[in-house]
């Protein structure tokens, strides 16, 4: 039985004109008959969108998308946004194309240093990374291209700033290095290394309509251009891992670098408590659940949980977020590929939605593997 979604989204009724107006499109969109149809209503869509990616409505696009009243309506008007977003314009010869390459940066405190760090995200020399993009093609080839000297958070390039930051295409333009893009620093404690989310812009100049990020796969720039920004980013006592992905239009990058940054939580998680258990207890179990959660994204997360029936009392816990765009059962997916991975047999999912807190402890709910009945179809 598929695991049911814990989020919940608005109310309908609570969303500005402009945004009902395109959730309404986008539901008859989905409901439509013929192909015509839904061309038509995904038309009048793609102006409405086209005009909110302007300068000065960034608030209203971001409306738009935090009032969505579900996934698919959600997922729908993010897909036409996406092709809003990649449109040149009109005209002849060259157009500035603004992309981004998520940045999965893993960092901690060597030794037992008991003060924290700071890692300020400002690169000393983004020209050095750009030549690496350039000398293995990472552009379909392009080489008239540059980066920015700082690393920003997903925040920077989301729906709210999306229309000033495309704005910055217009020629004449000056590369993002030369715009004002604030970096998002990283504040380490001691304690295991974490996991951090940036995004690397650059500014490229090619004919209107080049494809430059057809390639979604990391290339050979990949090691090099992963050792020059640990290079760029580490200090002394510091340990940095910064892994890139291929360079994407903002959209896709904000959607990718937060499955990537999810994805390599897990699997940090995961390595670390299973090494735990193993050396201490033997073999563990895992569970999947769902769960409400006030601070999680539209008010609902994953768990994944793993333990062993020799120790009663412990449990080890990953929040696994779910994101607007998400669909559960694929989260799910990812979850169990990784405990696969990890040699783990015994995976229980866990049917309905839980509670965010344990009533007894006050601490975050986490299922052990011998209180659940086991999943066939999550067993391996």
């Amino acid at each position: 039985m598929p695991l049911l979604d814990p989020r919940t989204f608005p109310d309908p009724g609570q969303a500005p004109a402009e945004a009902a107006r395109l959730h309404a499109l986008a539901a008859a969109s989905q409901a439509a008959t013929t192909v015509q149809e839904a061309m038509t209503l995904d038309g009048e869509i793609r102006q409405a969108l086209g005009t909110l990616l302007t300068p000065g409505h960034g608030q209203q696009l971001a409306s738009v998308f935090a009032t969505a009243p579900s996934v698919a309506t959600y997922r729908h008007l993010w897909r036409l946004l996406a092709i809003c977003e990649l449109d040149p314009g009109r005209g002849d010869g060259l157009a500035a194309n603004l992309f981004a390459l998520p940045i999965i940066i893993v960092a901690g405190i060597e030794g037992d240093r008991g003060a924290g760090a700071t890692l300020p995200c400002v690169l000393a020399d983004s020209a050095a990374l750009a030549g690496i993009l350039r000398e293995h093609g990472a552009l379909a080839g392009n080489q008239t291209f540059a980066l920015a000297p700082a690393l920003v958070a997903a925040g920077a390039v989301d729906f709210a700033l999306l229309p000033d930051v495309l704005a910055w295409r217009a020629l004449p333009v000056a590369a993002p290095s030369a715009r004002a893009l604030e970096p998002a620093p990283i504040v380490l404690a001691g304690g295991p290394e974490t996991v951090h989310l940036r995004f690397l812009l650059g500014s490229a100049l090619a004919a209107r309509g080049a494809a430059l990020l057809r390639n979604a796969d990391v290339g050979k720039w990949g090691i090099p251009l992963t050792q020059a920004l640990g290079g760029q980013l580490g200090a002394p006592g510091i340990s940095v891992l910064a892994l890139p992905r291929a360079p994407q239009s903002l959209l896709h990058a904000v959607q990718q670098g937060r499955a990537a940054h999810r994805e390599v939580g897990a699997h940090i998680f995961a390595g670390n408590a299973i090494r735990k258990l193993r050396a201490s207890v033997g073999e563990p179990a895992a569970v999947i659940s769902a769960h409400r959660a006030p601070d999680a994204v539209n008010g609902g997360e994953l768990r994944l949980s793993l333990s062993s029936p020799f120790d009663p009392r412990e449990a080890e816990g990953f929040r696994c977020p779910l994101y607007p765009l998400d669909r559960v059962g694929d989260v799910v997916a990812m979850l169990t590929q990784l405990l696969g991975e990890c040699r783990i047999t015994d995976v229980r999912v866990l049917a309905g939605v839980h509670d965010d807190r344990d009533p007894v402890t006050g601490l975050p709910l986490l299922f052990k593997g011998d209180t659940v009945p086991a999943s066939p179809q999550a067993m391996h």
